[in-house]
């Protein structure tokens, strides 16, 4: 487990290069946190530094966004945080976005762990006083 700490939210957009080393070679990344916490801000700052081209924003009303990169690559962003039964992703196709050989960014994964993979980053972010988070990164094999 690795751990970083952000003294200020400004200082997330550091963060995500190292995320990014992190756990590239995991293509399910599962971000935890209470509300408010900063998942959605760490995401599009991870989204920045892979490329991303489009407007990133929390898909909490369509539970799945796309993003296109500068090398025309595809990444998924989801927000499960408003779905009241699991087999919502399953309509959606949760399955086969997590099985695509892409990146699959999830908040609010604790509404649907029966389908997450085996393997898949869990990045924990934890409020602290004021704007301090705490980042922690384990790998789960």
């Amino acid at each position: 487990m690795k751990t970083i700490v952000c003294n200020h939210l400004n200082e997330i957009s550091n963060s995500a290069e190292l995320i990014i080393d992190l756990c590239r070679d995991f293509d399910v990344w599962v971000f935890k946190g209470e509300m408010g916490a900063g998942k959605t801000t760490l995401i599009r700052e991870i989204c920045r530094a892979l490329g991303v081209v489009d407007q990133v924003s929390s898909p909490t009303f369509s539970i799945v966004n796309e993003y296109a990169t500068d090398r025309g690559e595809i990444i998924f962003h989801f927000d499960f945080y408003r779905i009241s039964d699991p087999m919502e992703a399953v309509e959606i196709g949760v399955e086969e976005y997590f099985h695509s050989g892409r990146y699959c960014f999830v908040e609010w994964a604790e509404k649907i762990p029966s389908f997450l993979p085996d393997s898949f980053a869990l990045i924990e972010i934890e409020k602290q006083e004021k704007e301090i988070r705490h980042i922690a990164v384990k790998l789960i094999h």
